[in-house]
């Protein structure tokens, strides 16, 4: 099979590191990936949302199934615009139908949805410049925190949780009426706040049965003990482990089974990863939000313990086996540690020098931000390298990334120290 994998970040690499694995696989391209996806796979210079380039490269090079990375080709339409293409519908796409993008595409759609298919979620109302006082009245309705989200894509930077009320209502106007986070914010929800530890559930779905993947955890803020700015992810944990059989049974009862019947009742189109960001109220889970892709940093500890033949899965849905397709998951914890540029995620510089990546062993380096320059690799980007270690329990693997991130140098080169520091 020739496979075409877009995006370029570490999930992105972990996906290429996998799927070269399999025996099935006969080329693989990644576009436009990074200096780690080149030592497993051939990059391509073609932009993530360029769909005419997409389609000439996928017909010139026999591509017979696509993986789609990142959120915003699946939001554009990129589904929609294979299966409308005579030359392109028989070709495998992974990835939701632009409908169903809209679970993460708009977080209004997907409150909609989750009520209407009775999954638990927080309470919320949306707002926009018509009903702003509206807005304000809700807030009133609430207890500290307030919890506002930018209905559209924000590249991860549209949640706000305040604690002051008149702050909240300051910011729903920022954003509704100044634009705060663009066109993404002209709808804005507000929520309950749900107080608990949050966690992440993987489902890859053929549009009507399931298979469960790895639940995780990822950390999220720039500085120890969650503090700080929000990031792209600083590191993550895969299991999660308060999250043991009978806690994955209660998701999938009250979860993942109403959500796949809900697509199918909608008549949504959904062939590819769900991420389903969960919160722990007590025992109880609750949605806090869907992601129509994997996760990242958090594909680089759920994919490597996938024990099966991940392109064998993806080829199960292209032809109507996936069912039937065994899937063995390791029971090893896996740990990874993202090595991130001086001052991300606010402004940092790229071109630094990478060193030492030869040094490391016994962990898995997966490449991020970087890209080659001659024989160097440099940094390319806010989050630089995920150090991905197993172990029997946590510690252990988290002493084997940590090990490893010390013998990684760039100039700038900030890391956690405290992933996992709440379990």
């Amino acid at each position: 099979m020739n496979v075409l994998i877009l995006g370029s970040g570490g999930r992105e690499h972990a996906f290429a590191w996998k799927i070269a694995k399999s025996s099935s696989c006969n080329q693989l391209f990644i576009a436009p990936g990074n200096s780690g996806t080149a030592q497993v796979g051939t990059n391509v210079n073609i932009e993530i949302n360029d769909f005419d380039s997409i389609k000439e490269f996928v017909l010139t090079e026999n591509i017979e199934l696509v993986l789609v990375g990142p959120e915003d080709p699946l939001v554009n339409g990129i589904y929609n615009f294979f299966k409308e293409d005579e030359k392109l519908k028989e070709i495998s796409l992974i990835g939701p139908s632009k409908k169903g993008a809209l679970l993460e595409g708009s977080k209004r759609f997907a409150k909609e949805f989750m009520f209407r298919h009775n999954i638990p979620t927080a309470k919320y109302q949306a707002f926009n410049i018509d009903n702003l006082v509206e807005g304000y009245k809700f807030l009133e309705s609430l207890d500290a925190p307030f919890v506002l989200k930018a209905d559209g894509l924000a590249a991860g930077k549209g949640v706000l949780i305040l604690n002051n009320l008149q702050q909240a209502k300051d910011e729903l106007k920022a954003m509704v009426e100044g634009a705060k986070f663009g066109s993404a914010s002209s709808t804005v929800v507000i929520e309950e706040f749900l107080e608990g530890i949050e966690l992440s559930v993987f489902v890859l779905t053929d549009g009507d049965s399931y298979k469960i993947l790895p639940s995780a955890k990822d950390y999220k803020r720039i500085g120890e003990g969650d503090t700080g700015l929000n990031t792209g992810g600083m590191g993550a944990i895969s299991p999660v482990p308060f999250a043991d059989r009978f806690y994955i049974e209660k998701v999938e009862r009250e979860i993942i089974k109403p959500t796949i019947e809900g697509l199918k009742k909608d008549n949504i189109e959904y062939k590819g990863f769900l991420f389903i960001g969960l919160i722990n109220v007590k025992g109880e889970p609750k949605v806090i939000e869907y992601n129509v892709r994997m996760g990242d940093p958090e594909t680089e500890v759920v994919i490597p313990r996938i024990k099966s033949d991940l392109l064998n899965l993806l080829r199960g849905i292209k032809d109507g086996t996936f069912s039937e397709k065994d899937l063995e998951i390791t029971d090893e914890v896996a740990t990874t540690v993202m090595l991130v540029s001086g001052g991300y995620p606010q402004a940092y510089e790229k071109g630094k020098e990478i060193t030492g990546i030869e040094k490391v062993n016994d962990s898995i380096v997966f490449h991020a931000g970087t890209k080659q320059d001659g024989e160097t690799i440099k940094t390319n980007g806010g989050r630089v390298i995920a150090i991905t270690s197993f172990g029997e329990n946590m510690n252990d693997a988290l002493k084997k990334s940590y090990d490893n991130a010390e013998k990684i140098t760039f100039q700038g080169k900030y890391f956690r120290k405290d992933i996992g520091f709440e379990l």
